[in-house]
């Protein structure tokens, strides 16, 4: 071997490459770059500027929007874990931004109940959360923003297909796995 080419590696042959994920045309990875980097970046003013975070703003949107709402029904609404829902629940109602009722229609469910000063804080925080909207789609023309928020609409309904189809590739091919079993019985 001559020193010019001890230098250079070997290339692998190409059928020996490992699949990867081209990260360039994989949706789940730019989805999840965004909301990651949105969710950091509001949370950082929101913190700064009103001393709550992203999950508190959160629960801020469908309390003003439900007027109560359980920690369940938020849990499913924005996919968050409801232990962690629970605790952000418990925190602002430490600070007064709710209170907590008996579900008028289940005497065992609690719900929470935005109380004036958690609507103020809503509306101070509408304002900054709206502006981050603007400038975030602002690369996009009004009727792509609506063809944008169309697809994003049917993706989101189409997410119980995509754990259907998991658990079913999860089965065939990982019959051995945890949970792969039980999911067979449940068939």
């Amino acid at each position: 071997m001559t020193k010019k080419n001890a230098s250079k590696p070997s290339a692998a042959p190409v059928s020996s490459a490992p699949h990867v994920v081209d990260l360039e045309h994989y949706v789940p990875a730019y989805l999840t770059w965004i909301a990651n980097k949105l969710s950091r970046g509001a949370s950082q003013h929101y913190l700064e500027i009103f001393d709550v975070g992203i999950e508190t703003w959160r629960c801020l949107v469908l309390l003003a929007i439900e007027g109560s709402i359980s920690a369940q029904q938020i849990s499913r609404v924005i996919g968050m874990d409801k232990g962690s829902i629970s605790r952000c629940l418990k925190g602002m109602q430490e600070r007064g931004l709710i209170r907590t009722e008996l579900d008028p229609t289940d005497g065992r469910l609690r719900i929470a109940v935005l109380t004036p000063a958690g609507r103020t804080l809503h509306d101070q925080i509408m304002g900054m959360a709206l502006e981050r909207e603007r400038a975030f789609l602002s690369v996009l023309d009004s009727a792509e923003a609506e063809l944008l928020m169309s697809m994003l609409r049917r993706l989101h309904e189409n997410l119980p297909a995509v754990e259907t189809a998991t658990q079913a590739y999860a089965a065939q091919h990982f019959p051995q796995a945890k949970g792969a079993s039980r999911r067979k019985a449940e068939d």
